[in-house]
């Protein structure tokens, strides 16, 4: 006789246990229908615990009224069209029954999962629908009338989520609703097993030292009822799934590890039994898992019966009824419902890693706990707990579900999955933790550009707001290579091309008054210059006649930063904006969304937003620099920005220079990159340019 199992020739093989080939498996969820009502029965019925007979041949007549104690399993009431309830005869030929014709209705009602056997004819009965099952509450949803002479039936289930309805005679096909009717030719007879009727054999000698190589034990495999199945003169392993003490279904695998399970059986958890009542539950992928986690200590263990999906389902749940890959779940759920701790130690490839997700779907994440096997060497992980086992030792499986993590869950956190991130921050490896400087030693002081926040920068008109975020670019450029995307929409292409040029090559544009006696910059700079606007600056432009969207600046701003690495992005201004709201909405609560919209972006993207809006029309103005809240539109802009700026030039001959530029720092959320203060620049006119010339700091 020969096995269909090899031992494994050396550990190096890395033999796998799991069940990760399982979606081969083809048999999926099937229910189980009704024993023959005409012969009493002490079998095990999937839908209730007891069953009333019924008999068209009762030796006495029963009452016409049926007594509330014979309701067990559901219910029944007169039908209003027929009157009372009819009475059981003494024999067929009074009440006309065709025992042909009952014999076939009832195998119909039977194939079709309807519980016949506490049916009245002439009633309509309330019993629970074998498609939804009643759903969590287990209601009897399902209402079904039997006409008296056992020809039809028909019947509807009142849940909102299922629906199922049809109608049947005793000669003639089945009548179903469209909905159901490809769910009703799932619902076949589930067979009653035993390990004589399989055949199954105790393990032979070579399988128990293949276990043994695996470092599963004798004992453990006793206490499984692990066994074996010959079929001609090939062995198998035989994995026999139990419940409450019987045998419910089988899994098989061979030689190739292939795994098949018995025909028309019930889906359920491999060692269902070694979870009843218990608080912490350990779900593994495949049945040598299960034994693993036992040689580990743990008997609180299950394994799934289908193996892993290959990926994660992009679709909505679906309803209980039709989950049929998870129908297991379902089918253990009275197992799994008090449980506080489900540990999920699935393989940690890719599809165990899905089968986690899919089960943490159904269970609930808030209870979920999963694990991290250890590394086998520096490039790759162990896979499951039975290579752990084999080539660790159980105390070291033992302290990787000791150690089992908390489930993630989408938007919540601790500072634990922040850890690396805020090592980098500490140690200073991410890169301008103290943010980029400004390229002027008076303002950085007060002001240092960090990625990811949003600056708001306002000014009267004509202070300069446009030209000193322009030279800060430039700045930026020339120190550490950041590139830009430009959203502005008050300057035109080529004089915007203009002020940025003369900025970077520190000469004039044209040969004209305003450059005074300084040399215009030459053909060939202006050559390189064109080179460098192309390489450090990305335009952001709407060259239809409407006005763009924050949204659609912020999108155009993301490809910008996926496609060519921009680290800052310059809105100027905001009131060239599109700013259409709901006629419900205030500006303020606009303001505040839009802002919140910037902000993400910045974060997201790790870039750092300037954003230019121009403050409300001044009335009693005196010449000074405005404040923040002058803003126009929302005190919003000073409340969400990371970083509040005016921009204010002289204008006043008595004042001092009327090229001197005043930057107000007026907000710095970050303490690490600045703090609120006045610096002093002057501004070149014939170049663009700003220089220092000091610094005044205020309280």
């Amino acid at each position: 006789m020969r096995l269909l199992l090899l031992r494994p020739l050396r550990k190096l093989s890395f033999l796998s246990s799991s069940a990760g080939l399982l979606m081969g498996t083809v048999q999926l969820f099937k229910s189980t229908p009704c024993p023959n009502p005409l012969t009493p029965s002490s079998q095990r019925h999937s839908f209730h615990s007891h069953r009333l007979v019924f008999s068209p041949l009762s030796p006495k007549p029963m009452s016409k009224t049926r007594p509330l104690c014979l309701r067990t399993n559901g219910y029944s009431y007169v039908s209003h069209a027929n009157g009372a309830a009819p009475a059981e005869l003494e024999n067929a030929e009074e009440k006309r029954v065709d025992f042909n014709q009952l014999s076939r209705l009832k195998l119909k009602l039977e194939m079709l999962g309807i519980d016949y056997g506490i049916c009245m004819p002439g009633q309509y009965n309330h019993l629970i629908c074998p498609i939804c099952k009643g759903g969590d509450s287990e209601e009897k949803s399902l209402s079904v009338y039997i006409s008296e002479d056992w020809g039809s039936a028909f019947w509807c289930c009142f849940r909102g989520k299922c629906g199922w309805q049809g109608r049947t005679t005793a000669v003639g096909d089945n009548k179903l609703s469209r909905e159901t009717s490809n769910q009703i030719a799932k619902v076949k007879k589930r067979r009653e097993i035993t390990v004589e009727s399989l055949g199954l054999e105790p393990l032979c000698e070579e399988l128990v030292a293949y276990f043994s190589e695996r470092s599963i034990s004798t004992e453990t495999l006793r206490r499984n009822a692990v066994m074996q199945k010959t079929t001609g003169v090939q062995i198998c392993i035989a994995f026999p799934y139990w419940r409450d003490g019987q045998l419910v279904s089988c899994k098989y695998r061979d030689i190739e590890k292939k795994f098949w399970q018995e025909k028309d059986t019930e889906k359920i958890f491999y060692g269902l039994d070694d979870i009843k009542g218990t608080n912490d539950i350990i779900i593994v992928e495949g049945e040598i898992d299960k034994l693993a986690m036992e040689e580990a200590g743990f008997h609180n263990c299950v394994s799934v019966p289908d193996g892993a999906p290959p990926k994660v389902s992009s679709k909505d749940l679906p309803p209980e009824e039709q989950d049929t890959k998870y129908q297991y779940l379902w089918n253990c759920k009275e197992y799994l419902k008090k449980a506080s701790r489900i540990i999920l130690a699935t393989d940690g490839d890719d599809p165990g890693q899905a089968l986690a997700e899919e089960l943490a779907r159904r269970l609930g994440r808030e209870r979920c706990w999963r694990v991290r096997w250890p590394m086998k060497n520096d490039n790759e992980h162990f896979k499951d707990a039975n290579e752990v086992l084999m080539y660790l030792g159980p105390d070291v499986l033992k302290e990787v579900i000791e150690n089992a993590e908390l489930y993630p869950i989408r938007g919540l956190f601790n500072f634990a999955n922040y850890f690396d991130e805020l090592d980098a921050y500490y140690y200073r490896t991410l890169g301008y933790e103290y943010g980029v400087s400004t390229g002027w030693k008076g303002l950085n002081e007060l002001y240092n550009i960090v990625p990811g926040e949003l600056t708001i920068v306002t000014g009267v008109p004509n202070s300069g707001k446009s030209e000193w975020i322009d030279a800060l670019l430039c700045n930026l450029s020339e120190s550490v290579g950041w590139k830009f995307a430009l959203c502005s929409m008050e300057n035109k292409v080529r004089e915007h091309a203009r002020k940025l040029l003369e900025k970077h090559i520190k000469k004039p544009f044209f040969d004209k008054r305003y450059g005074g006696s300084a040399e215009r910059m030459s053909a060939e700079e202006f050559e390189q210059g064109k080179q460098w606007l192309n390489d450090t600056f990305y335009l952001i432009r709407c060259e239809d006649d409407s006005l763009p969207s924050i949204s659609w600046v912020l999108e155009l701003a993301q490809a910008a930063v996926l496609r060519h690495g921009v680290r800052g992005l310059v809105i100027d201004p905001y009131n060239e904006l599109d700013h259409q709201r709901p006629p419900n909405q205030t500006e303020t609560e606009y303001v505040s969304q839009m802002l919140t919209k910037v902000k993400r972006f910045a974060q997201h993207h790790c870039c750092h937003v300037w954003f230019v809006a121009h403050p409300r029309q001044l009335h009693q103005w005196v010449g000074g620099p405005p404040n923040l809240y002058d803003i126009s539109g929302s005190a919003h802009f000073i409340n969400k920005c990371d970083n509040g700026i005016v921009i204010h030039r002289n204008r006043d001959p008595g004042a001092g220079d009327l090229d001197q530029v005043q930057v107000c720092v007026r907000k710095v959320r970050n303490k690490v990159a600045g703090t609120i203060g006045d610096a002093y620049l002057t501004y070149d006119r014939a170049t663009g340019q700003f220089k220092d010339i000091g610094i005044k700091k205020s309280t």
